[in-house]
């Protein structure tokens, strides 16, 4: 492989970068950068990027946000806070929270609740408490709900 590239032959291998999964500014920056890329030739490609609508941070947060909900059962305090090390702005953050129904939100919880209460095989129950709770807060579920989760599950087995 060779080590440099024109800005053109960056740019086309960018756009395949782009249109293969969407990307936001911080990752082709990084990928710019690995290209050894000089800060004007990297601006230029982002520009022509945006213009020819391969990049674009609202379309990748909602994506985003969409995908970490359904594969990977994320709750919205851990999709904001992985958005915002992106750098993703506040703007684009609250229009890809919109993209998770509350219906939605609720019945993945619910149901991830209640297969890590049941495949928890912990007999002490405040340890199982507490993994559980961490398990959930981690997954970035708010703290209320998961107390709450808790509090319920231990009445119904009890």
């Amino acid at each position: 492989m060779k080590n440099t590239f024109t800005p053109n032959e960056a740019l086309q291998k960018l756009e395949h970068f782009c249109a293969y999964q969407e990307r936001c500014h911080q990752e082709v920056a990084a990928k710019l950068y690995s290209l050894k890329m000089t800060p004007d030739e990297a601006d230029f490609i982002i520009v022509k990027l945006i213009e020819g609508n391969f990049l674009n941070e609202t379309r990748f947060a909602c994506s985003f946000a969409r995908g970490k909900h359904r594969m990977k059962s994320w709750g919205r305090i851990r999709i904001k806070n992985e958005l915002k090390a992106r750098q993703i702005s506040a703007a684009n953050i609250t229009l890809a929270m919109k993209e998770i129904t509350i219906e939605e939100y609720l019945s993945t919880f619910e149901n991830l609740a209640e297969r890590s209460w049941n495949i928890l095989t912990e007999t002490n129950q405040l340890k199982k408490r507490k993994k559980f709770c961490d398990y959930l807060l981690r997954r970035g579920f708010e703290s209320d709900l998961v107390y709450e989760k808790v509090k319920e599950l231990e009445k119904n087995q009890g």
